[in-house]
């Protein structure tokens, strides 16, 4: 059985060698989450050196994905995305981002399950409902006080 340590000293043996004698993989669950570390190669991870510019590597792309990103907020283009694709880039080297995404996932999963509540959709219903009858109502308020007035004259 092969075991790598991590930069934390800790010994990690790899899931697939992780066996019970049933032949099940130990410690595998119907949801499971990646170990937290570096996802870097092996003969990367050999060189102390070549491993750190690496992380140097991954962090200015991850970087220059996050400003894009960024910048597309304000800017057309999938900006939440694009920053979210620049953390994924990260969590492929560093640990701070695999748990911020982890957390993200989570929060992400339990706003959709709260969003399919049938009280919540009825009242989200209801809301939306009332507030286009409210824009409906004002608009034909407009129209009946001012009418309809068009931009350009057509008749010159």
């Amino acid at each position: 059985m092969r075991a790598e340590s991590d930069e934390r000293g800790r010994v990690v043996v790899p899931t697939a060698e992780r066996r019970v004698p049933g032949g099940v993989a130990e410690g595998v669950t119907a949801n499971p989450e990646r170990e937290l570390g570096s996802r870097a190669p092996r003969f990367i991870k050999a060189s102390r050196t070549l491993h750190l510019s690496w992380q140097v590597g991954v962090f200015v792309v991850g970087l220059a994905v996050v400003v894009a990103g960024v910048f597309m907020l304000v800017l057309p283009g999938p900006g939440w995305l694009v920053i979210f694709g620049g953390m994924a880039i990260w969590a492929t080297e560093f640990v701070w981002a695999q748990l911020v995404l982890r957390w993200t996932r989570r929060k992400v999963t339990e706003a959709a399950q709260k969003a399919l509540d049938p009280k919540v959709r009825r009242r989200n219903i209801i809301l939306t409902t009332i507030g286009l009858v409210i824009i409906a109502v004002l608009l034909g308020i407009y129209l009946w006080k001012f009418g309809i007035v068009m931009p350009w004259k057509i008749d010159q």
